[in-house]
């Protein structure tokens, strides 16, 4: 498993807008599973799970992102998960971590103006 979280000023919609079509851009096995947006008062949540195949694990890899905003203060959390091999101990995560660094850098770099 990899995770990043990173706080973040700017317009919800363009950064669910700018992750999505971060991951989907920077993989060519890259698909978007499925999705869920949730929205209370002046709070939204926007969660996206996306998969892809790693090809140095041959299995596929899986990223959860989950997005809270509430005005222009912004909260991303990415999880990845799979990836690895063994039974009963994660052994080779490098498809989990190369999954998620294009995103983590693209979050790095982030400005919504």
């Amino acid at each position: 498993m990899a995770k990043i979280e990173k706080n973040l000023i700017g317009d919800f919609d363009h950064l669910v807008q700018y992750v999505h079509d971060t991951v989907l851009s920077k993989s060519i096995s890259a698909s978007f599973e499925d999705g869920s947006d949730y929205f209370h008062n002046n709070m939204r949540v926007a969660t996206r799970v996306y998969e892809r195949y790693s090809y140095l694990g041959q299995n596929r890899v899986s990223l959860n992102v989950t997005i809270v905003g509430v005005d222009n203060n912004l909260f991303c959390s990415a999880i990845t998960s799979g990836g690895s091999q063994g039974v009963f101990f994660k052994i080779n995560t490098f498809g989990e971590s190369s999954f998620l660094k294009p995103l983590k850098d693209a979050l790095d770099t982030y400005s919504s103006y």
